[in-house]
């Protein structure tokens, strides 16, 4: 079965068949020759009124419901419903979606409630034959007539015949329509209990929602006050952050100031670390110096010595304990005294002159220039960066030389 592609308006329950006769389907053939298109003719009665989705069915003779149809056209509406609805409407069916094969079939108009309002008698879909082909005589004319009544009475008993059939249909669907209504009164008493339960729910929603909505003014208002009192806090902090600022700006000055003091110590301690390293550089120097001097002293020792006939290694060997103590009483010579062991006579009178510098005694062959000339320097200072010499009262004008250099 052909159908278009929107299913139209149908119902599985028929009305009353007095309905049939609002639309009256004209020039209805008998038969339609396959593989044409065949144009069906109706007009409204005065108590029908066609509406947009009316439509036009070829129903199999025997149909129970509009749902039966084997296809469809819709109703192409007056363009004035007042002046066009009396006059005669046509619809057209294309070959392609006609029955092929030989059963009776019957136009229906159906209007958009699915209502049956108009029905044609039967016809057929077959190709034409030679009885159809009818002589045109007087007497062909009667027998027209004749034939004509014979198949209107026999189209009457079909109709009988089918209305018998509606009929037993309707009342089935009377039944039918009985048992719905039964089930559609369960149901709207199920749905009045379920709608008793939607109100009950509802109150209880509003009862909830009312209560929701107090709780919801609690926490706004909760809100407010914990946003003046975030805002107090956060002034509070505010002034605890810029106390601590200051607190913190306050020792950073304070640490400025002792780091600028221990700066200072570590420069002056920097300062005196360089003069002590001088002042050790000097006292080395001098150190070196004295025993380059007392080297120097020693072979003089030893030249003088020699030049009295006396060997310096034994006569150091055999000093009496009273020459050793001598010596540790006196502290200036290193070597102790070279002329312990002479005799006093001699000693008399060798030590009969004395130094320049130091007034000590020396022999006249012994305490030459040259002698005197390094005890002369031995209590002299000499500047290690530019040899500048100071003698042994001016020792702080020495150091001072010497710190100025180092400036």
């Amino acid at each position: 079965m052909e159908r278009a592609v929107e299913e139209p308006p149908s119902s599985a329950v028929l009305l009353d068949h007095c309905h049939f006769s609002q639309v009256i389907f004209n020039s209805v053939e008998k038969f339609y020759v396959p593989g044409g298109d065949i144009t069906c003719f109706y007009t409204f009665t005065q108590h029908f009124i066609p509406r947009r989705k009316d439509w036009i069915g070829i129903f199999r003779v025997g149909w129970k419901t509009t749902r039966e149809y084997y296809t469809f056209m819709w109703v192409a509406l007056p363009n004035d419903l007042k002046k066009d609805l009396a006059k005669q409407q046509e619809v057209q069916f294309k070959a392609y979606y006609l029955p092929k094969d030989d059963e009776y079939y019957q136009f229906c108009y159906v209007d958009q409630d699915g209502v049956v309002r108009g029905a044609s008698i039967p016809f057929q879909f077959r190709p034409e034959s030679e009885e159809d082909i009818l002589v045109v005589t007087t007497k062909g004319k009667v027998e027209e007539i004749e034939q004509h009544n014979v198949e209107l009475c026999k189209e009457n008993q079909e109709l009988k015949d089918s209305c018998a059939t509606l009929q037993k249909e309707n009342s089935d669907m009377q039944a039918e329509l009985k048992r719905k209504q039964e089930e559609l009164e369960t149901l709207q008493s199920t749905n009045n209990k379920l709608e008793e339960k939607v109100k009950e729910q509802k109150a209880s929603w509003e009862t909830e929602l009312l209560q929701l909505k107090e709780n919801n003014q609690k926490v706004s208002s909760e809100n407010e006050k914990m946003g003046i009192r975030v805002d107090q806090l956060q002034k509070e902090h505010q002034k605890k952050l810029q106390q601590t600022v200051e607190e913190l700006k306050q020792k950073e000055t304070t640490a400025v100031k002792k780091q600028q003091k221990l700066t200072d110590e570590n420069f002056e301690l920097s300062r005196e670390l360089n003069e002590s390293k001088i002042l050790f550089d000097i006292l080395q120097r001098e150190k070196e110096r004295v025993e380059k001097e007392n080297n120097l002293l020693k072979e003089e020792n030893r030249r003088l010595l020699s030049y009295m006939g006396l060997d310096f290694d034994s006569l150091s060997i055999q000093m009496p304990t009273s020459a050793q103590g001598s010596t540790e009483r006196n502290p200036t010579l290193v070597y102790g005294n070279p002329y312990s062991g002479v005799q006093e006579s001699s000693a008399s009178s060798v030590l009969s002159k004395k130094c320049l510098t130091c007034k000590s005694d020396f022999a006249d062959e012994i305490c030459d220039q040259s002698l005197e000339q390094k005890q002369t320097q031995s209590h002299s200072l000499n500047c290690p960066i530019c040899s500048k010499v100071f003698s042994a009262k001016e020792r702080q004008i020495f150091e001072d030389h010497v710190y100025c250099h180092s400036l």
